[in-house]
């Protein structure tokens, strides 16, 4: 296709010349010759079309290394093969690969025969027949994880001091703000808290606030049954939180040692 491009190319410019000089008798005869750059833009002009042609490579293989090889026929430009590189799309694997998916008739019968529906109403129907499994709560409970996170205490160390040491890291990351905390030097030079409150109204019970405690001062319980008749009730104080660690000490400590070699 190139080649018999070119010659048309040549014999138009042959054409040209000499219908010019037949037409001009003062100017001297001059034959245009097609220069080499025309005959690169001719090949140019031919590869584009055959380029145009072919169907483009996509997916994952258009960018492989066995794609694109500079000694190959298929990168020169005079000599590009079009019918080589439709092949190689054709044989090419399908991206994204559709075909491993549902078929129309899969689909088709989700829509219309509710296969949905009926796999959940046999689920119903397989715990229909099954023995009822009752908790009767308050009297019996459910076991709960270690990891559990219900209501806040403040912990002491065996001597009776109290363990927070007023870093305020749990202030700064709690995400809904919910803990205040005052400190002041004490006589010794050590540091601690004057106050210490915790909204529970706020509290999104995350954890983080443990987490972030250097010396496991802070902790959440197992306890979930602390609700009030006021909102008032739920704005714990320091007292309040030192009273709840102390009530839950034994269970806070085995919590801890249960979960230690995942912290």
């Amino acid at each position: 296709m190139a080649s018999s491009l070119n010659r048309s190319l040549v014999r138009s410019a042959v054409l040209a010349s000499r219908s010019y000089a037949s037409s001009s008798t003062a100017t001297p005869l001059r034959f245009a010759v097609a220069a080499p750059s025309t005959l690169y833009s001719a090949r140019l002009f031919s590869s584009s079309i055959a380029r145009s042609l072919a169907t483009p490579q996509t997916g994952p293989t258009h960018v492989s290394s066995s794609s694109y090889s500079p000694s190959s026929e298929i990168t020169k430009t005079a000599t590009y093969d079009a019918s080589h590189v439709q092949q190689q799309v054709r044989d090419a694997p399908i991206y994204p690969d559709y075909s491993k998916g549902p078929s129309a008739l899969d689909k088709a019968g989700q829509l219309f025969f509710f296969t949905e529906i009926l796999r959940g109403m046999w689920i119903v129907l397989e715990n229909f027949f099954r023995p009822p499994y009752t908790i009767m709560y308050p009297f019996e409970k459910g076991p709960l994880s270690p990891r559990f996170r219900g209501e806040h205490a403040l912990r002491r160390y065996p001597t009776g001091e109290e363990r927070c040491i007023a870093c305020k890291l749990c202030e700064a990351i709690c995400p809904a703000q919910a803990i205040t905390i005052e400190s002041e030097p004490r006589e010794d030079g050590a540091r601690r808290t004057t106050r210490y409150d915790i909204d529970m109204t706020k509290c999104i019970y995350c954890g983080f606030c443990q987490e972030a405690c250097p010396v496991d001062a802070i902790v959440e319980t197992q306890n979930t049954e602390y609700s009030t008749e006021t909102r008032e009730e739920l704005l714990y104080n320091k007292e309040k939180l030192l009273a709840n660690g102390d009530r839950a000490e034994a269970e806070i400590a085995a919590n801890i040692y249960a979960d230690h070699l995942q912290r």
